[in-house]
């Protein structure tokens, strides 16, 4: 029998280099609406920061990273840079005294597909940079929704802290 899934919000997060979109669900996991999208901040990083207080603020059970593979399943640069991200987060969040958990879950073509939404929801072009990472993290968070309908109550993979919690973002 699969273990129950915690109660409470989970947010979605779509890592980019220059933006990181983010999604949260209702607390009864029906859902997936978007948040904000942050600016990336690779140096201070204030973007991982500012989701440590919204994990704190809006009580949330998972914290779901987008882990973009190639179309063949295999890792890329971008892969890489979001498990390092997941890493990160991890640390911070466990520095912050907070339990939840980040996890990994496959995101090919969530972008190219965002971008599809908006182009068919009549957006100009233009104004899909302000959104898409949004819209991104929805269909990561939506994704994650199905797949805990399904049964599997915490998908993908965890990204666990570093032992000592110091990670290199120090």
């Amino acid at each position: 029998m699969a273990p129950t899934p915690r109660p409470g919000v989970l947010l979605g997060v779509d890592v980019g280099m220059a933006r990181v979109g983010v999604a949260a669900s209702d607390r009864d996991g029906m859902l997936a609406t978007p948040v904000k999208t942050l600016k990336r901040d690779v140096k201070k990083s204030s973007d991982i920061y500012v989701l440590v207080k919204l994990a704190a603020e809006r009580e949330v059970a998972q914290i779901f990273v987008g882990l973009p593979r190639s179309m063949s399943g295999g890792e890329t640069a971008s892969t890489t840079m979001a498990r390092d991200y997941a890493r990160d987060l991890a640390n911070a969040l466990m520095r912050s005294g907070s339990s939840v958990d980040v996890r990994l879950v496959d995101e090919r073509l969530t972008t190219v597909s965002a971008h599809r939404s908006l182009h068919e929801a009549g957006l100009d072009g233009r104004k899909h940079r302000a959104v898409v990472d949004q819209v991104a993290a929805v269909e990561i968070l939506q994704q994650v929704l199905e797949m805990r309908r399904n049964g599997q109550h915490s998908p993908g993979q965890l990204a666990a802290p570093d032992v000592q919690g110091t990670g290199d973002d120090d």
